[in-house]
């Protein structure tokens, strides 16, 4: 499809709307509002892709690398049917396809870090006066493709906060952090490129995914090697099919045939609630203590439904005494384990737990407080994050737009700016060109500045007239989301 018609409808007839002779339009991306407490940041992630995906490759392959005939053709088409007779002209679309490149200019915090509420991320503008008309047509495209990836980043930046901060705190293996919050969200994202794009933004803070697609796409876009880092992993894992297919009545035996014949050696996750959870901790599992003790790695035991704070911290107010104990506690008593210099109980390392239903970062903070408070160590337990956490955001959760505040009408600069009377004061955009600047490691924003200011500060050119100027690397954006 041509990517010009990656678009809102109505985005096609605005270069005969904008004041005549206009000849730059100058336009931010930025976060405007958070409506999560205690987030005031928001993790910076995905213009890279979107650079190299749509303006370059998307663009080489099905714009200028069509004839201009059947390029014109198609849109001509497409418009026609669409709003009827064309109005819009079709010569900026051809003189465009004879440039051969998107004269666009980005500017860029680095990919990565993060930003404070109301601090632009990034900017864009035209860089030939003709082709004013690109800057805010490709807001669409820009938008549908960078909200998820900054959003999913800064969520898992925000598990990472909190599965941290407790390991230091209870464990004696704090790096296992690095997989204690596995992306089991694809299935329940909108489709394979929010999925993608989702788990690479929570691949900035951990290493586990079920997500496969995520490698590739972090290899082509962010310059991974799979072979010389670890980008992404996981382990051998069952579904409740595979259970059921044992039959209820050879749940044992399922259990035994996949420890000690299918993984007699290494990680397997085991889902053990597709029929009596308790069963499998009370009754299966300590018959197969001798089987699991001797293996050469982890049995790892699965719950997937309930409340997931109960299931694995206990429920005071359970119905039976292993309700009321939990997860951890129950496998403490099978298998025991050690108490850590920091004095707080470890699982033996052949058996662990992983939960992955409905998790949120409310039940992980309670999950953890919990488990400290019983006198575990956060680690017993690794949690997957799925579309539960990922998908159950928008652009509004942290008031994403891309607004204009800068424009050039007969070679004379205007600032513009948006702000509804009717308006809380979210909407209320900057005024004129724009700089930011890092003060005590944080970012900020100063508007109203010259052309001469606009060109210092922390914004850097990314990509200017169809080249990309900066290739970043995924090593580098999660060294940055660390420290920032």
């Amino acid at each position: 499809m041509n990517p010009l018609l990656l678009t809102d409808g109505y985005k096609v007839d605005h270069r005969r709307q904008y004041p005549k002779q206009t000849s730059l339009v100058y336009s931010n991306w930025t976060p405007r509002k958070s409506r999560i407490e205690g987030i005031e940041e928001v993790v910076f992630f995905g213009l890279q892709y979107f650079i190299k995906k749509y303006i370059i490759q998307e663009f080489k392959e099905n714009f200028f690398g069509k004839s201009k005939i059947e390029v014109c053709k198609k849109y001509t088409r497409r418009i026609n049917n669409y709003l009827g007779e064309n109005q819009v002209g079709i010569k900026h679309i051809e003189d465009l396809h004879d440039l051969g490149y998107i004269p666009m200019v980005f500017k860029a915090l680095p990919e990565g870090v993060s930003v404070p509420i109301r601090v632009p991320m990034f900017t864009m503008y035209n860089s030939l006066p003709e082709f004013f008309w690109l800057t805010n047509y490709f807001e669409t495209i820009l938008s549908t493709t960078i909200w998820l990836p900054c959003n999913s980043a800064t969520l898992a930046k925000e598990y990472r906060k909190i599965l941290d901060r407790y390991a230091l705190e209870t464990s004696s293996v704090p790096e296992f952090v690095d997989w204690q919050a596995h992306d089991f969200s694809m299935r329940g994202m909108a489709g394979l490129e929010a999925a993608t794009i989702s788990s690479a933004g929570h691949l900035l803070s951990f290493l586990g995914t079920d997500t496969i697609p995520t490698i590739d796409f972090l290899e082509m876009y962010y310059q991974a090697n799979s072979d010389k880092e670890m980008v992404g992993g996981s382990v051998a894992a069952t579904e409740h099919s595979v259970m059921s297919m044992g039959t209820n009545l050879g749940e044992q035996e399922t259990f035994k045939r996949l420890i000690t014949k299918v993984y007699p050696n290494g990680i397997v996750s085991i889902v053990s609630d597709t029929w009596d959870l308790w069963k499998v901790l009370t009754k299966y599992l300590p018959n197969l203590k001798k089987e699991i003790l001797a293996r050469n790695g982890k049995v790892v035991i699965r719950p997937d439904s309930g409340d997931p704070v109960a299931i694995i911290c206990g429920n005071p107010k359970g119905k039976s005494m292993e309700e009321k104990k939990g997860v951890i506690e129950l496998l403490w008593e099978v298998f025991g384990g050690k108490i850590n210099k920091k004095g707080y109980k470890e699982l033996d390392d052949h058996i662990g737990a992983i939960y992955g239903d409905s998790i949120t970062i409310d039940r992980t903070k309670e999950i953890c407080r919990r488990l400290k408070e019983n006198g575990f160590a956060s680690t017993n337990i690794v949690l997957g994050i799925g579309s539960f956490t990922y998908q159950y955001n928008t652009r509004d959760t942290f008031g994403f737009a891309m607004k204009a505040t800068y424009g050039e009408v007969n070679g004379k600069g205007r600032e513009i700016y948006k702000n509804p009377i009717t308006d809380d004061g979210t909407k209320k955009s900057a005024k004129g060109l724009i700089k930011i600047t890092k003060e005590k490691g944080k970012y900020k924003m100063i508007d109203q500045v010259t052309w001469q200011e606009e060109k210092t500060g922390e914004l850097k050119e990314v990509f200017r007239d169809g080249k990309l100027l900066i290739d970043e690397k995924l090593s580098n954006l999660r060294k940055r989301i660390v420290i920032s």
